[in-house]
């Protein structure tokens, strides 16, 4: 299974701190050594991206992102354990398209079959997964019911509704990004928080960091981050159901699940169980605030 990690904010923000934890699992505390890749998307209408067919916890590529930071509003980023496709880097996430003049990205845990059988009219895959075939059709599928961008309420649920189209052929935890929104699409397993003021200390998991977000960020930073597993040891993850569609904008959920449905759990490392509006204001370590800018959340993801 490869891993997925997301994040949304309201201010330019690096995602190193998240991102530091994600590659030890890339052939280090984990086995997703297959490649790996990230994607940022800035504030405009392009995204700046890396790909690597290299275990990230070993990568030259993924230690300097960790200490030359992009700061962006969204960001996308995939480890890979490969179950299709060869080694190459045309088959790692995240994929990249355009669509009504903006480059969205796109990363996908699971397996979807026949979804090759699908035919695809304006989007053509580089590589041979099934994740890049599933991508391209969703375009597809938005391209033709609209011309230009529809309303963000007819955005989600469409996307909603592709989502549990391809959820249906098999396994679909999904992150996409369109430079202004992140969605997550949940077919087995995503965990998601958001950390906003009063900020605290947040310990990872697979690596001896920690970072006191208080001293990092403005009382108005507000960012979302999304993972396969939790990151953190002692911050309260809220898990997304089976079927459930999380949309952010700015850090901030603007599609709730569906009336009627049960609110998930969090799960947490060493933290008090909390609700998910309720962030856990984290406790104790330091991160290098050497490359730390303290005008936008240098380090809150």
């Amino acid at each position: 299974m490869c891993e997925l990690l997301g994040m949304s904010a309201n201010v330019p923000t690096d995602i190193r701190f998240s991102f530091a934890g994600l590659i030890r699992r890339g052939g280090e505390t984990g086995p997703h050594a297959d490649g790996w890749g990230i994607a940022f998307h800035e504030g405009g209408k392009g995204c700046r991206a890396f790909h690597e067919v290299a275990p990230s916890a070993h990568s030259d590529l993924a230690r300097f992102l960790r200490t030359h930071p992009v700061r962006s509003r969204i960001a996308v980023a995939h480890i890979r354990r490969a179950n299709r496709g060869r080694l190459a880097v045309e088959n790692t996430h995240p994929f990249t398209r355009e669509l009504w003049g903006r480059t969205w990205s796109f990363a996908h845990n699971g397996q979807l079959r026949g979804i090759k059988r699908r035919p695809l009219r304006h989007y053509r895959p580089v590589g041979t997964t099934d994740s890049e075939h599933a991508f391209c059709w969703l375009l597809d599928r938005l391209r033709e019911r609209w011309t230009r961008p529809p309303s963000e309420a007819a955005l989600c649920r469409a996307v909603r509704e592709l989502c549990r189209d391809l959820d249906g052929l098999g396994t679909f935890n999904a992150l996409i990004g369109d430079g202004t929104r992140l969605f997550a699409f949940c077919s087995t397993r995503l965990v998601w928080l958001t950390r906003r003021a009063p900020f605290g200390e947040a310990h990872l998991t697979d690596d001896d960091l920690v970072v006191d977000f208080s001293k990092e960020t403005s009382p108005t930073d507000v960012v979302t981050v999304v993972a396969t597993c939790p990151l953190t040891a002692n911050e309260a993850w809220t898990p997304l159901l089976p079927g459930e569609l999380l949309v952010l904008r700015a850090g901030e959920r603007i599609a709730a699940a569906e009336p009627g449905r049960a609110a998930a759990k969090p799960v947490r490392g060493a933290a008090p169980v909390l609700p998910a509006a309720a962030v856990t204001p984290p406790p104790p370590h330091r991160w290098e605030p050497r490359i730390v800018e303290r005008h936008s959340m240098g380090e809150a993801a």
